[in-house]
């Protein structure tokens, strides 16, 4: 049972060190215990979240790194770049098993499915793609936005892709047509850029735009749900909380706000140490991440508000340090 939002509040701070660059994005184990970054300065930084020391840092990236995401087993995760590649890396000892090539600009955003079998990917060639996590091949490519695709989402089921674009459109693709063709629902409504989507487990889908809304849809009709006005600044990213009851999102007016997702209403505004978050997630137990460029701040019910920064330090080159938590 998801805490009552009322008990939200702040915990203590723990800082990440070893970024020389800008940090883009940040992605967690299931577990909690193993945070991956990417950054400017081309590398994919791996963390022990308990501890909060640089487990390893990955070189291959020939640009800055846009988008990291870890599979559900934890067993891989994968960094895409703005060399137009992604990378799938082996999490027990860092090897590369994969180097995904197809998109023709930068890879903004990716995501694996939830059973693992496949990851999607968006760019700004104003495709997304398809691929084998297994094989390391492209399986399908999807085209149709009339601009750079910013944010890329599976069901849990794998039912859908769900796409989000600087077009101000949502996509919704399905993955399990008996042919194989493209069927797609596009979805109006956003006067800014989309910057993320997100699948509840329970099927409903969110997505966040610059136009400082969020919009709630059924995907198997295109219907909408609610518009959930409240943020005065741009919302980079959404997230549905375990039980799908409750929706988090994160912008840059200094606030996570969570929402109750019959309703539509806003039960929760956090303030503090948010400025630069763009990114969240839901740990099983109830607890928040909210993350950023310079700073990852955790908050939880009744336990929360954790934040974890980043420093501007030396960088410390440990190439081949394991992540216990995460041998297979």
């Amino acid at each position: 049972m998801f805490p009552n939002v009322e008990e939200f509040h702040y915990l203590d701070v723990k800082k990440f060190s070893g970024h020389k660059d800008e940090v883009n994005t940040v992605a967690f184990s299931t577990d909690f215990e193993m945070m991956v970054t990417g950054c400017d300065d081309h590398r994919v930084r791996v963390f022990n979240v308990q501890t909060g020391k640089l487990v390893c840092k990955l070189k291959g990236h020939t640009g800055a790194v846009k988008s990291v995401a870890v599979a559900s087993n934890s067993k891989c995760f994968a960094s895409a770049s703005y060399d137009k590649t992604i990378r799938i890396w082996r999490t027990r000892d860092a090897v590369l098993l994969h180097v995904l090539q197809g998109h023709t600009k930068s890879v903004e955003c990716i995501i694996f499915s939830f059973d693992v079998k496949t990851l999607a990917s968006g760019s700004w060639d104003r495709t997304a793609m398809l691929w084998d996590v297994e094989k390391g091949f492209p399986l399908r490519i999807f085209e149709g936005h009339e601009n750079l695709v910013q944010s890329v989402a599976i069901s849990y089921k794998g039912e859908w892709l769900a796409t989000g674009s600087w077009d101000h459109t949502v996509r919704l693709w399905t993955l399990q047509s008996i042919d194989g063709s493209d069927e797609v629902t596009v979805l109006t409504g956003h006067k800014g850029n989309i910057h993320g989507v997100a699948f509840s487990r329970e099927g409903m889908l969110a997505s966040c735009s610059w136009d400082k809304t969020i919009r709630l849809w059924n995907p198997k009709t295109g219907k909408l749900f609610h518009v959930l006005e409240g943020h005065s600044g741009w919302v980079q990213a959404v997230i549905f909380s375990p039980d799908s009851c409750y929706l988090a999102s994160v912008a840059d007016d200094e606030t996570v706000r969570i929402w109750d997702v019959v309703t539509g209403h806003c039960d929760k505004v956090l303030e503090g140490e948010t400025d630069t978050a763009q990114h969240c997630a839901f740990t099983s137990s109830g607890i928040l991440v909210a993350s950023g460029a310079a700073q990852v701040t955790m908050t939880a019910a009744p336990r929360v508000w954790h934040n974890l920064s980043n420093e501007d330090t030396a960088d410390t080159d440990h190439t081949t340090s394991t992540h216990k938590t995460q041998e297979t």
